[in-house]
């Protein structure tokens, strides 16, 4: 039952490409059934040889080559037909994991390791839409093969118990191997994400290993992890090759005992030389029935291993989905609220009973110590996050009520370490717009003091900027995300430390950026230089999750010690 119900949930994927499944199984079904035909001619062509019949010897030799020329050419459509068939429904899986990994709630995405998802989206995606190619074939083979045992049911009822009673004890000891091997596996491919992920890592992460000199020790942590994925693939290869041993030996049995049986059927009349000769060269239809039997026990076991792992991303406790409102609302004024929010990363308490209100078209900076709650507020306010408790309102509506479209089709973040994607400039800042003009992207780096830097590229515009934006500097980076920003144009701007990397020069053009843009959207700044903050229309100082003070930078020098001797550090250390 497991595995029709996955077969359904699989079998959607197809829809609008049957048509070339129809036309593989057809083309499958009718290499199978020459399969059957062929090792009866030439087990034909030997007993007409021995007896000298020539001119049969050459007619069948000759319509044995033509059979066989035809089904090489059945064969050549069959491969286009599930070629062309895995294409589409793997393109469709794909896509669909993808736009269910995008769904996963933040807190369950920081939980797993890149691996997690990587091998879900590429290795556990062909597994299960193999089914339909495969699964196909397969079935195929074992038609053909039950065929055959058919066949020599017709010819000696007793041969043919002898060949299904060798399939039985076949199976039952594929059975035990099965069982055996089930949790191996399983164990085998979440060691394959670890792994997987690791080596994500390494890759991502080969420039600070190399400054931190910790070569060594990262290695030694890499040769744990690949000696941990060699050792559960060597206890399931160990395993096969164990039943192996087993199989041959009932193989080169069930072989020596059908010879003795032909021989006897032969010397007491059964039938003729020519039909023993002919049911010997179907033995072997009866040992790929054996192995076709098991290799659809161990493919669909391990189609609903990776059923399980892809359709988990599809909602379960594992990797549960964001919630989003009915609401819609296609323009905001840009102001909100947040009531008595509560909020903890686990059992850590980040924010308590946090209120505060940001009106349309204000400036306002949020200060305070590093895990004072300041980079959470933005990402409660986004709904990377669900608050524990209070409510948050956006233009009075309650965020839980509102769309995806009306929260982050209205908001931007410009991070501290902004994701830059392995594409050009061009089409990094397309990604939020695809209508964008030539005019609105100059004009949106120009405002964030990058486009000199872009101009004096071999390729401007078109430069391909590495994974993560790797040929940047860092405070190019946060320009092209702030550039990226400007291009989306919503309603509510957050800067999380954005200009953390710039120098003063850059720092000061940037400014003077937001300063052009603070009567035209709401903008909220968590700085770790006050300067950054202190011409906004307000500054909200944060401590322990809760609003300390708050008002404009002059009157919180005067009013609030904690801000004071912030700043003075800060000019101390200037």
């Amino acid at each position: 039952m497991k595995f029709i119900n996955n077969f359904k949930r699989v079998l959607k994927y197809s829809k609008g490409c049957r048509k070339y499944l129809v036309v593989y199984f057809i083309l499958s079904l009718t290499m199978s059934l020459i399969g059957i035909l062929v090792p009866y001619l030439t087990s034909l062509q030997l007993v007409q040889l021995t007896a000298g019949i020539w001119n049969k010897v050459i007619l069948v030799s000759i319509f044995v080559f033509l059979v066989r020329i035809f089904n090489r050419i059945i064969g050549f459509f069959s491969s286009f037909a599930t070629e062309k068939f895995s294409k589409i429904v793997v393109s469709k899986v794909q896509l669909e994991l993808g736009k269910e990994l995008l769904s996963i709630k933040v807190e369950d995405i920081d939980k797993h390791s890149n691996g997690v998802f990587i091998q879900r989206l590429t290795r556990d995606a062909y597994d299960i839409t193999s089914i339909f190619t495969s699964g196909v074939s397969i079935f195929n083979n074992i038609l053909q093969d039950i065929g055959v045992t058919i066949l020599v049911f017709i010819t000696n009822v007793y041969i043919g118990l002898y060949f299904v009673l060798y399939l039985i004890v076949s199976l039952i000891l594929q059975h035990i191997r099965t069982k055996m091997l089930e949790t191996k596996e399983n164990d085998l491919r979440n060691q394959r994400e670890s792994t997987s992920g690791f080596s994500t890592e390494l890759v991502r992460g080969i420039r600070d290993i190399k400054m931190l000199n910790a070569e060594n020790s990262f290695l030694k942590k890499v040769q744990s992890n690949i000696e941990d994925l060699n050792n559960k693939d060597y206890d399931i290869s160990f395993t096969y090759r164990l039943f192996s041993i087993f199989e041959t030996i009932c193989n080169q049995m069930y072989e020596l005992f059908l010879v003795f049986i032909i021989v006897y059927f032969v010397k007491h009349e059964a039938f003729d030389i020519a039909t023993g000769v002919v049911i010997y060269n179907y033995r072997n239809y009866i040992l790929s029935l054996v192995y076709d039997a098991t290799y659809i026990i161990d493919f669909i076991r391990g189609f609903n291993i990776s059923c399980e792992r892809v359709f988990a991303l599809f909602g379960s406790e594992e990797f549960k989905k964001e919630k989003f409102g009915a609401v819609h609302l296609d323009h905001i004024n840009g102001d909100f609220e947040f009531k008595n929010v509560e909020f903890s990363y686990d059992t850590n308490k980040v924010l308590d009973k946090l209120s505060f209100k940001v009106n349309a078209n204000e400036t306002v900076g949020f200060v305070g110590k590093s895990g004072a709650g300041k980079t959470t507020i933005f990402s409660l306010l986004c709904k990377l996050y669900d608050i524990d408790k209070g409510k948050i309102t956006i233009d009075g509506v309650d965020i839980n009520e509102l769309d995806k479209d009306s929260i982050r089709g209205n908001i931007t973040i410009i991070s501290q370490n902004p994701y830059i994607f392995n594409m050009s400039i061009k089409d990094n800042l397309k990604l939020v717009k695809e209508d964008m003009t030539d005019e609105e992207m100059y004009e949106a780096c120009k405002l964030a003091c990058l486009d000199d830097f872009i101009e004096a590229l071999d390729q401007k515009y078109d430069t391909i900027i590495g994974e993560g934006g790797v040929t940047l500097s860092g405070g190019q980076r946060q320009r092209l995300a702030i550039a990226r920003a400007l291009i989306q144009k919503t309603e509510i701007i957050l800067f999380d430390e954005a200009t953390s990397a710039l120098d003063n020069e850059t720092q000061t053009k940037i400014q003077k950026s937001i300063e052009n843009m603070k009567s035209e959207y709401t903008i909220m700044i968590i700085a770790h230089r006050l300067s950054t903050i202190i011409n906004c229309d307000r500054i909200v100082f944060i401590d322990k999750g809760k609003v300390v003070a708050q008002g404009t930078h002059k009157e919180l020098l005067k009013n609030c010690k904690a801000y004071k001797a912030l700043y003075e550090s800060e000019s101390i250390e200037k």
